[in-house]
């Protein structure tokens, strides 16, 4: 039965990483990938409460007391 010959193996595998090495290098710089976001300036309505669309006025119980 004769010897299986190794001596090869070496530069087969180590060209065969190289050779995926460089297609996926080539496949990945080749995809387009999205810019940096950029921060959306929101406009915030502001609501008017009841409370605001009206006077009120607020009296304070220590304030009747000072004569």
């Amino acid at each position: 039965m004769p010897q299986l010959d190794t001596s090869t193996w070496f530069i087969t595998i180590i060209s065969s990483m190289i050779t995926l090495f460089i297609l996926f290098q080539i496949k990945i710089s080749a995809q387009t990938f999205p810019g940096t976001p950029l921060p959306k300036t929101l406009m915030t309505q502001k609501t008017k409460t009841p409370w605001e669309l009206k006077w009120t006025k607020i009296y304070s119980p220590l304030s009747s007391l000072q004569q």
